[in-house]
């Protein structure tokens, strides 16, 4: 008689720092920088995510019956619902006007970080979909167990969401704005793929930022040092304070990342003035994408500053480097004028009252549909040539 293995069983671990970087990085890979051990931790280890923050850590992990790890995925219990860059605060004051908690609750995502991913990692030695709807309906028990309102898997791949949406999760559909590498070997190849009024326009604006004097270089990895951490941070929390309020990020994340496994993907683009860093942007690389993440700025107005440092600069970057695309994060219509289309980004809702959830997924189903239009439309009105027109 043949003896069975013991079936695969699911851990939750309130640090990363519990499981072993090179376990958790089998399974989250190493395209997509955001998921790897070394960028959460850092997040943890500089006090940004942590109970006093709202962000309590609750990885999963699946492991086989000799306690080796297939799957993990990065998850949270939040008391509030700041930092997801997917807004559910309708949901919440619905929950609450029902008499309802709807905190806490679970987060499935990258804290701070709007940027597409995967969200079910899963290792070399087991079935991809065995291991995505276990970790799904750990989720679902979990949520259950710390009597959470609700499980929330945010900024995910169709293979994750799909996974999700069999055991019961709603699906949500939103948007981010992307530039394509179409194989360009030059800034000027891409100009030239555009109609001839928007590359009038960016060689406008890319000149008017060299006539102001500013200085631009773009740092990577070691080349970044402790004093441009330090400009850049300076920047960042200013652009916060004057905009949103209060900074998700320290100063001691960037030193944490710095001196990690993915600090040589680190990207910091940099405007000085006369000898002072007066701008710059965050950016993270990855196996065929730059993601763009953080912008400083405010010390001087220099017209058209912004669009340089965050996307032409990362477009020169990405052509260079012979990567596919650059992702330039959340919100921003502006970008589409400067070669940045809307694609589809995806979440995943499992909601436990069930009218709630009810309610909810009646609005997704409207608001899927507009959505879909509105990405269609926006891209139909993109900055790029039609055929046979200049």
């Amino acid at each position: 008689m043949t003896e069975l293995s013991p079936p695969p069983s699911v851990t939750v671990h309130t640090a990363i720092a519990e499981l072993a970087p090179a376990a958790w990085d089998a399974c989250a890979g190493t395209a997509n920088p955001f998921v790897s051990h070394a960028f959460l931790a850092a997040l943890e280890q500089a006090g940004t995510v942590g109970a006093a923050t709202g962000w309590q850590p609750c990885h999963l992990a699946l492991r086989d019956g000799g306690g080796v790890v297939l799957a993990v995925a990065p998850l949270y219990l939040k008391t509030h619902s700041m930092g997801e860059y997917v807004f559910d605060h309708a949901w919440a004051e619905a929950s609450h006007r029902a008499g309802r908690r709807y905190y806490p609750k679970l987060q499935g995502a990258v804290p701070f970080t709007p940027v597409p991913g995967p969200r079910l990692l899963v290792g070399p030695a087991i079935a991809p979909e065995v291991a995505r709807r276990a970790l799904a309906q750990a989720m679902i028990a979990l949520c259950r167990q710390v009597e959470a309102s609700s499980v929330h898997v945010t900024f995910a791949e169709e293979e994750d969401v799909a996974a999700l949406a069999a055991v019961g999760f709603l699906r949500r559909l939103g948007w981010q704005y992307h530039w394509s590498n179409d194989g360009y070997e030059t800034f000027d190849g891409f100009l030239a793929a555009l109609s001839s009024r928007r590359r009038k326009a960016i060689r406008k604006e890319r000149d008017a930022v060299t006539a102001s004097g500013i200085a631009l270089s773009t740092l990577v990895g070691d080349d970044i040092k402790p004093h441009h951490w330090d400009s850049f941070f300076r920047l960042y929390q200013a652009t916060c304070d004057r905009k949103w309020g209060e900074a998700y990020l320290n100063r001691a994340f960037f030193e944490c990342l710095s001196g990690s496994a993915v600090g040589e993907q680190a990207v910091l683009i940099l405007a000085d003035q006369d000898g002072e860093t007066v701008a710059g942007a965050f950016n993270m690389v990855g196996e065929d994408c730059l993601f763009g993440r953080n912008w400083g700025g405010g010390a001087v107005e220099v017209p058209f500053l912004h669009f340089e440092a965050c996307y032409y600069r990362a477009i020169d970057f990405a052509i260079s480097h012979r990567l596919g695309r650059v992702e330039a994060g959340a919100q921003g219509e502006h970008k589409i004028a400067r070669g940045y289309l809307p694609v589809p980004t995806r979440s995943a809702h499992w909601i436990a009252a069930p009218d709630l959830g009810q309610a909810v997924g009646r609005f997704l189903d409207h608001e899927r549909g507009m959505v879909e239009r509105h990405i269609a439309e926006q891209r139909a009105d993109g900055p790029f040539r039609r055929s046979g027109s200049e």
